[in-house]
């Protein structure tokens, strides 16, 4: 391991492109959002999948997309691939979190597919909190879970909306590489 973390810290990944990679049909998920927003008459031509979750609230269909974002990524959590930083987990002997822009269910599912999950003290996901990443309330409540100040966490990722969660959340933050 690269960051060595002192013993009242803990350390926090980010899922999907960290610890695995979620075999979703992102293209089928994006259909049947795009169908939620025909059925109510709401007209989305050009929406991505991302622009039509932070628009569903304004339309009241809010609760109907995470479920289809969810039942799409448990799917893609089934099949997930693993990553090489997931064989960091176990050897932290700190407390380790999972905060993810994925459903919490998802999370959970592809953690214990890759026995990881018994390695992992506190999972947020997507619809754990009120918001998500960048706000830092999702790394911050995860922190929170796992014992620990945020000065004294560290936040793995793969974005640059990881990178600029763990900013505004005050914790040090490392890029994943090949491994």
């Amino acid at each position: 391991m690269s960051t060595r973390i002192d013993d009242d810290g803990a350390v926090v990944y980010d899922l999907d492109g960290t610890l695995v990679r979620l075999a979703v049909d992102w293209d089928a998920a994006a259909s049947d959002a795009t169908a939620v927003f025909d059925e109510a008459d709401v007209d989305v031509t050009g929406a991505d999948l991302w622009s039509l979750f932070e628009t569903a609230p304004e339309y009241g269909l809010a609760e109907d997309l995470e479920s289809i974002l969810a039942s799409h990524e448990r799917r893609g959590a089934e099949d997930a691939m693993r990553l090489p930083h997931a064989d960091r987990v176990p050897e932290w002997s700190v407390p380790v979190g999972v905060c993810s822009l994925n459903a919490e269910s998802a999370c959970r599912m592809a953690l214990d597919r890759h026995g990881l999950l018994d390695h992992v003290d506190a999972v947020v996901g997507r619809d754990s909190v009120a918001t998500h990443k960048p706000d830092p309330e999702p790394l911050l409540a995860t922190i929170d879970r796992l014992g620990a100040e945020p000065s004294a966490a560290l936040f793995v990722g793969d974005s640059e909306r990881d990178a600029v969660t763990a900013e505004r959340a005050g914790v040090a933050f490392e890029w994943v590489d090949d491994g």
